[in-house]
């Protein structure tokens, strides 16, 4: 194969094989961190509770150039059902790299540094400086991971009063159907919560004796549903939604009302309203109704938006240049590191591969993309700092 040289395939192949499944890094920050000592970048281990992090910088001044991203992966799931070892990169015939962290995202982690080494090899002292923020902590709770390290970069921001980070560019896989043709500049907030309804456990032949928490959740479930958390329309974001993700109510008994029923529910909210608004109009929906009622709240994460500017212009038009492509810049999909970077008040794109096989069994990655999206990240080094 024409590609089978390509430096990013070879080190994209090199992360596969190790089994950094959530939390564990199993080497591959020390795969990463060697070459790019090897270029002059200071490395920093910041690890924390059995995470392993990485800050890699190189420069003395000028504007931060960060490429962030993670080297976990989710678990296989059934290794019976993959044509092949998850952990064995394999090529198939119609041209894609298969393997567990394919597309999310080790071949952007590849990409990313050998877009560097190039950059580096023509622009030894370039304009601005390069950083790395790597993690292996993104996939799973992500409580010690990037959100360790920007508390860290947020302390010596302060003290020095110099940005941590200018324009961040992270590798999460952002493209839908060609590479390059959705990049995120923002990501919905997500708020999660157990509420558990009480009730009056009871015969069913008595419902004069029973209060039925199973039909006042669904009261409930149905009126948050219904109710508009935005109050206004947002041009960056879709609408806020509210799903309900898991319900345990019932004693396994078809003649017992339960006592309480319980559900998990989540909204992934725009920057038209905060977790704390959603919770406050939660809570008086459930006093209007008259439900006993207790909540427990989870914010996982805050909504962020890059507005148009520097990096956001930049990077549309290095992939109009590259590929032809007018990009979509989107609020779309889950979340991502980037919420906890983009506090650190830089300009901050999701840039990757492909998407449509992350987490799935056969998790692949089109050859044919990885030197370009190295190219892509090459371009944006470019623009920014060249």
């Amino acid at each position: 194969m024409m590609f089978m040289n390509c430096p990013v395939l070879q080190l994209t192949e090199e992360l596969i094989r190790r089994e950094s499944v959530t939390p564990k890094d199993a080497g591959c920050l020390t795969v990463i961190g060697t070459r790019l000592e090897r270029l002059g970048f200071t490395l920093e281990r910041i690890d924390q509770q059995g995470v392993s992090n990485l800050w890699a910088t190189y420069g003395e001044q000028g504007p931060m150039v960060c490429f962030a991203g993670h080297t976990d992966v989710v678990p296989t799931g059934d290794i019976k059902a993959w044509s092949s070892d998850p952990f064995v990169p394999t090529i198939t015939d119609d041209g894609h790299l298969r393997g567990r962290g394919a597309a999310d995202m080790k071949s952007s982690l590849a990409a990313m540094v050998v877009a560097v080494e190039d950059f580096l090899n023509t622009h030894p002292k370039p304009s601005g400086r390069i950083s790395f923020l790597l993690t292996s902590d993104e996939e799973g709770p992500a409580t010690h991971g990037t959100v360790a390290v920007v508390e860290l970069l947020k302390e010596r921001q302060q003290a020095s009063n110099t940005p941590a980070i200018d324009y961040c560019i992270v590798g999460e896989p952002s493209s839908k159907e060609t590479l390059g043709d959705v990049v995120r500049v923002g990501r919905r907030g997500s708020l999660n919560a157990l509420i558990t309804v009480q009730g009056t456990q009871g015969h069913v032949a008595y419902p004069e004796l029973v209060d039925n928490p199973i039909h006042r959740a669904s009261t409930l479930v149905s009126k948050l549903v219904a109710t508009d958390w935005d109050g206004k329309t947002n041009d960056s974001f879709p609408p806020t939604s509210f799903q309900v993700s898991n319900i345990d109510a019932g004693t396994g008994a078809t003649n017992v009302v339960p006592a309480t029923a319980a559900f998990r529910c989540n909204w992934r909210f725009s920057t038209s309203t905060t977790g704390e608004m959603i919770q406050q109009v939660t809570q008086r929906i459930i006093e209007q109704l008259g439900i006993r009622a207790a909540i427990e709240w989870n914010l996982s994460g805050e909504p962020f938006l890059t507005t148009q500017g520097t990096l956001t212009r930049a990077t549309s038009q290095v992939i109009r240049e590259q590929t032809g492509i007018e990009t979509d810049l989107s609020t779309g999909g889950g979340t991502s590191d980037g919420r906890f970077i983009a506090k650190l008040g830089c300009e901050l794109i999701e840039l990757g591969p492909i998407n449509r096989s992350i987490h799935k069994i056969d998790e692949e990655v089109k050859i044919s993309d990885l030197p370009r999206l190295k190219d892509l990240y090459r371009g944006l080094l470019e623009e920014l700092i060249g």
